[in-house]
């Protein structure tokens, strides 16, 4: 399971093995300044739109690595097991925002609105 911290001035997405090979991608950073909001999601699948490219997606079922819709680059790690999620939002950084599926997603949601330095 995707793992969310903040390591130095670095929002840092990890990615559990299955994860890189269902994405075709390694972990993710983006600058802490790039982070513009965190929102949660009680339909994390749901809200992953676009052509996938590359990755991995079977609608309602998994959907991981890079989505893109209307010139929105997202990176998902959504899986069935995990309805819930949150939506973090950048400004300036390699994805517009990540969708990521949580089971706690008020926890990640909290600790990225207050990070801790």
């Amino acid at each position: 399971m995707a793992k969310i911290a903040i390591e130095d001035d670095q929002v840092v997405l990890r990615l559990s093995r299955a994860e890189k090979v269902e994405g075709l991608h390694g972990d993710l950073r983006a600058p802490l300044s790039a982070l513009r909001g965190v929102d949660v999601l009680e339909d994390a699948m749901g809200a992953v739109h676009g052509m996938r490219m590359p990755g991995t997606g079977v609608p309602g079922f998994v959907a991981v690595g890079t989505y893109v819709d209307q010139g929105t680059r997202t990176f998902a790690v959504v899986h069935h097991g995990n309805p819930r999620g949150v939506r973090i939002c950048f400004g300036g950084a390699d994805y517009d925002d990540w969708v990521i599926g949580c089971a706690d997603p008020d926890g990640v949601a909290a600790s990225l609105s207050t990070p801790s330095t």
